[in-house]
C-alpha cells in the first residue's frame, strides 16, 4: 500500500518535509495519523535539525477526518491516536511550520493549528465544521482558545462556520503566505531558522511554549472524556455522523 505521507530531507539536512498526499481529500484517517507520528518519532531526536515544514498535495490541505472512524466502536481508538499526534507535534522541540492552501477543515485544521507557525493562502478556507454534524471538534477546543482567545474561538467552535485565509491571519491564527504559502514558509526557514544553532533553537521553543504545551495536555485529556463519555452517548452525535455518511439531513431530537 501507498504511504498517504510523503517524507524527506532537505537543506542539508535541517529541514523535514512531510506531505499529506492523498489528494483531494488528504483526509486525516488512520493510515495518516500513523504515518505522521511515524516520520515524528523517526526525525525530530535528529540534533541537527531545525525545522519541519508540512504541506500537502493537490488544491486541498485536508477535507478533514474520516467520518466512519468517529463512528461508536470506533472513535475511541481514533480521538487517542489523533490526540496522541496533536500533543506530539505541540510538545516538539522543533519548530513545525504548516503551508496551507484550499480547505483545510476538522481533523484537517486540527492539525495544522497544532504546528508552530502556519502559513496560509489568501483564499484558503479554514474551518471546525463538526457541530454541523452533532459533535464537536475535541482538539480545537483545546487548541483554538489559547491561539485566538475565547470569544473568537467560540465562535468558529460553536457555528462550524469557516473563515478565509486572509481572516485567519487578520486575527493571528496565522501568518500570510500569500499566493504560495509553501514558499512563504520556505523563506521563514531560510531567513529565521536555517542560520541558527539546532539546540539553541530547542532551549527557544520550550522556553516560548512551556506553559502552553502543559495547559493544552491538561486539557486535551478532559475534552476527550467529555467528546468519549458524554456527546458520543447521545443519540443526536450518532445521528449526525449517520447521516452525513447516507448523504441525507439530520433529524435532530435534542437528546
Amino acid at each position: 500500500m501507498t504511504s498517504p505521507l510523503k517524507v524527506w530531507v532537505e537543506s542539508e539536512g535541517r529541514l523535514l518535509r512531510l506531505r499529506l498526499a492523498r489528494p483531494k481529500a488528504n483526509l486525516i484517517d488512520a493510515p495518516m495519523v500513523a504515518a505522521l507520528a511515524a516520520a515524528f518519532a523517526e526525525h525530530l531526536d535528529n540534533a541537527h535539525l531545525a525545522a519541519v515544514l508540512l504541506d500537502a498535495e493537490g488544491p486541498h490541505f485536508s477535507f478533514g477526518a474520516s467520518i466512519e472512524e468517529h463512528l461508536p466502536g470506533r472513535c475511541e481508538a481514533m480521538l487517542k491516536d489523533l490526540h496522541a499526534l496533536v500533543l506530539r507535534m505541540v510538545s516538539s522541540p522543533v519548530t513545525i511550520l504548516s503551508a496551507v492552501r484550499g480547505q483545510c477543515l476538522g481533523g484537517g485544521l486540527e492539525v495544522a493549528l497544532s504546528t508552530h507557525l502556519m502559513f496560509v493562502a489568501s483564499d484558503a478556507s479554514l474551518g471546525q465544521p463538526e457541530m454541523k454534524l452533532g459533535v464537536f471538534a475535541p482538539a480545537a477546543s483545546c487548541l483554538l482558545p489559547e491561539l485566538i482567545g475565547p470569544v473568537r474561538a467560540f465562535d468558529l467552535l460553536v457555528s462550524g462556520r469557516s473563515i478565509s485565509g486572509e481572516e485567519a491571519v487578520a486575527i493571528g491564527l496565522a501568518k500570510d503566505g500569500g499566493s504560495d504559502p509553501e514558499a512563504g514558509a520556505l523563506a521563514y526557514f531560510n531567513e529565521h531558522l536555517a542560520t541558527k544553532s539546532a539546540s539553541s533553537l530547542r532551549y527557544a521553543v520550550h522556553a516560548a511554549r512551556a506553559e502552553y504545551m502543559t495547559r493544552v495536555k491538561a486539557r486535551i485529556e478532559q475534552v476527550e472524556q467529555l467528546y468519549l463519555d458524554g456527546l458520543m452517548a447521545t443519540r443526536d452525535a450518532v445521528e449526525g455522523l449517520e447521516a452525513f455518511i447516507a448523504k441525507r439531513p439530520a433529524k435532530w431530537e435534542h437528546r
